[in-house]
């Protein structure tokens, strides 16, 4: 009993710390914030001293938290809400009630976790992609993939591409009342990672007779080559997403060896052979000024131990594209949040695409912090959340 009661009070003076810590100055709801922020730090730091005493990891306790938020397809009066498989892959599929004289558009979704975490069964993308279906008369495809680290990269792809693939077909979009012409793949985060590569694919593969008409990334995951960008120095703390623990969920999307998580953080783990590559991800020159700020452009350090060739790959980084792989990308919609570290993955990918000439639509939340979709119902509701979401709505109705 003491030594519950001395776990508890240990838990509760780290939660204070962190309830305490400062907040940026513009951010809405700062309160709500700030306690979202301390929960998810709290938990990260009781995880690391478990996984220290070899009891439970990180991505494990996190996920059991994740699962209590899981929904089930409850269908309404407007909207059909199924769970299947597409070629051996879970989808819930949201299909409108009402009769259509046409087609409709499709957007298939895909969630983010850090390839590590969530469904579409969490009720926030359940929020997310009901929403969509009411607002476009749309038929919205959510994908669901298997989760590192029992199922490392690329399986994770590879799971969402059979999905992809087999939607695609003339037969089965004629099944479901599709426009051929007025498909969307959309993701956050993690999700943003796959849906662009699956884009880059689609668009470049002959086998896809039916193409993307658009593609929206929201605060996406672009690159994993420089992990020391002005916006992962800025916002190394957090809110929401700490430079740390994001290293160290995401690299169990490519290896469970601590020495390339240590290597990452001091950000010195892409290979010898890499250096063509940095161009493609240079800050220095793909960076508005703006967002520039004082930082000093230092190339990452290459390292001769580097045993991970998956890093050189552009399924793992899609700003690891070539400017050839990107001439078919089609109307393109970024979303960025100021305070998260992921920023300037999307800011770089904007640029890239505008360079080539590509029409690319971009929203950029001042106040906002990563994952900000993910917190739209009660309890953990925030305001910049639903924001974000009008914002993605609105883009979809008007270029779908």
């Amino acid at each position: 009993m003491a030594c519950k009661a001395l776990c508890f009070g240990l838990i509760c003076i780290i939660f204070a710390y962190y309830i305490y810590a400062p907040m940026p100055e513009n951010i809405e709801e700062p309160w709500k914030v700030g306690l979202i922020d301390a929960a998810i730090k709290t938990t990260s730091f009781v995880c690391m001293l478990t996984e220290n005493m070899g009891l439970i990891r990180q991505d494990q306790v996190f996920s059991t938290f994740v699962k209590v938020d899981y929904t089930s397809p409850v269908s309404d009066s407007n909207i059909t809400v199924t769970d299947t498989t597409f070629s051996g892959s879970p989808v819930r599929l949201y299909l409108p009630k009402r009769k259509s004289d046409s087609r409709r558009p499709a957007v298939i979704y895909i969630h983010g976790g850090a390839f590590v975490l969530g469904s579409f069964k969490l009720s926030s993308y359940d929020f997310l992609n009901r929403w969509t279906a009411n607002t476009l008369d749309a038929v919205v495809v959510a994908v669901d993939y298997r989760l590192s680290p029992e199922y490392q990269f690329p399986v994770p792809l590879e799971d969402v591409i059979s999905a992809v693939k087999f939607f695609l077909q003339d037969e089965v979009l004629e099944a479901y009342g599709v426009d051929p012409t007025r498909i969307c793949i959309s993701g956050d985060s993690s999700g943003g990672t796959l849906a662009a590569i699956i884009t880059h694919l689609v668009q470049n593969d002959a086998e896809f007779k039916n193409k993307f008409k658009a593609q929206a990334l929201l605060y996406p995951i672009l690159q994993i080559v420089d992990l020391l960008l002005p916006s992962y120095q800025e916002h190394q703390h957090g809110p929401i997403l700490p430079r740390k623990m994001a290293i160290e969920m995401g690299c169990l999307h490519i290896s469970k060896d601590k020495a390339l998580t240590k290597a990452m953080i001091l950000n010195n783990h892409m290979p010898l052979g890499s250096r063509h590559l940095l161009t493609l991800v240079n800050w220095s020159t793909l960076l508005p000024e703006n967002y520039k700020k004082n930082h000093v452009y230092t190339e990452p350090v290459l390292s001769s131990n580097s045993s991970y060739p998956q890093l050189l790959n552009s399924s793992l980084s899609p700003l690891l594209a070539s400017d050839s792989q990107l001439q078919n990308v089609p109307l393109t919609y970024v979303l960025t949040c100021e305070h998260d570290i992921l920023r300037d993955d999307g800011l770089m990918y904007i640029t890239r695409l505008r360079n080539l000439g590509h029409k690319v639509s971009h929203d950029h939340i001042e106040d906002g912090v990563h994952a900000a979709l993910s917190f739209t119902r009660f309890p953990f509701y925030l305001h910049v959340g639903m924001r974000i979401k009008e914002k993605y709505i609105r883009w979809l109705k008007e270029n779908l």
